[in-house]
């Protein structure tokens, strides 16, 4: 996986690339002017704060950058790629795509050439029609690491007691429920309780 300050870099250099401010990218994003300053990267005592996966995602979309241009700017030279398991999100409720941790599994996979994601489970969902406008557009490629921490804020692919697969936002967790919104802000953020999720996977990167 990439640093705190490895990513932090990446999109000041995306910034810089595009002639903006790291303010300017914010803004150009779609997101709070002020999401991106250098007093925003670490908590007054220090602790480190990561950007969420929706707002890199929103700043490549912006920028009509692609992930592994992206992987450039945290490498400094094009992104490590291997294949990795690959299929379309309205095929992928499909019962014996996943195994019980949400790992893929079976048969009906495609593979394709992706930035190298520090999960040997890593897989890529292929998007099709607008309903997760505007952070994900028909045609973007998620990847997906079920070994990746999920935080309040991430991106996730949701599987549910009767099988439907969902992306949407981690909004809030308790003991009980999570509340997972949509990325169309014109549709409501769903409640669910932990009961009735099988598995949750953080998306990690997004390719348009």
């Amino acid at each position: 996986m990439f640093s705190h300050s490895q990513i932090w870099q990446a999109i000041d250099r995306l910034a810089e690339e595009n002639g903006m401010s790291a303010s300017g990218l914010a803004r150009a994003a779609g997101l709070d002017a002020t999401a991106f300053n250098k007093s925003k990267r670490e908590t007054p005592h220090g602790k480190l704060r990561w950007p969420t996966t929706e707002s890199v995602a929103k700043c490549l979309a912006a920028t009509r950058t692609s992930l592994n241009e992206f992987a450039g700017l945290l490498h400094g030279a094009p992104g490590p790629q291997r294949a990795v398991p690959c299929i379309n999100l309205a095929a992928a409720g499909t019962s014996d795509l996943f195994d019980d941790a949400g790992r893929p599994a079976g048969d009906g996979w495609n593979r394709i050439d992706l930035l190298n994601v520090d999960d040997p489970c890593a897989y890529a969902l292929k998007i099709s029609g607008d309903a997760m406008m505007p952070v994900y557009r028909d045609g973007d490629t998620v990847i997906v690491s079920p070994a990746a921490p999920v935080r309040p804020g991430d991106g996730v692919v949701v599987k549910s007691g009767n099988d439907e697969i969902l992306i949407r936002r981690l909004h809030r967790e308790t003991g009980r429920k999570f509340e997972l919104a949509c990325f169309n802000p014109q549709l409501p953020t769903l409640t669910i309780e932990r009961s009735d999720i099988k598995w949750m996977a953080r998306i990690v990167w997004t390719s348009q």
